[in-house]
């Protein structure tokens, strides 16, 4: 996860933040009722967003980020 220590986004307002993030917005469908549980969203979110590795080692970028709409 692109988290700083204080647990605030570390790619906020850089170009590479994905543009789906522009989107989320915390409730508690997505957050639940305590960090742990906001946590478990997050890196679900991750996983399931992670750009794929195709062959020859190459990124394929995840459909909505920024990189794709190249």
């Amino acid at each position: 996860m692109q988290l700083l220590p204080d647990y605030r986004c570390a790619l906020f307002g850089k170009p590479e933040r994905p543009a789906i993030c522009v989107s989320l917005r915390p409730t508690e469908e997505m957050c639940g009722t305590c960090r742990e549980e906001a946590m478990a969203s997050l890196s679900q979110l991750e996983r399931l967003t992670a750009p794929k590795v195709e062959a020859g080692g190459r990124l394929r970028p995840v459909s909505g980020s920024r990189e794709s709409a190249r």
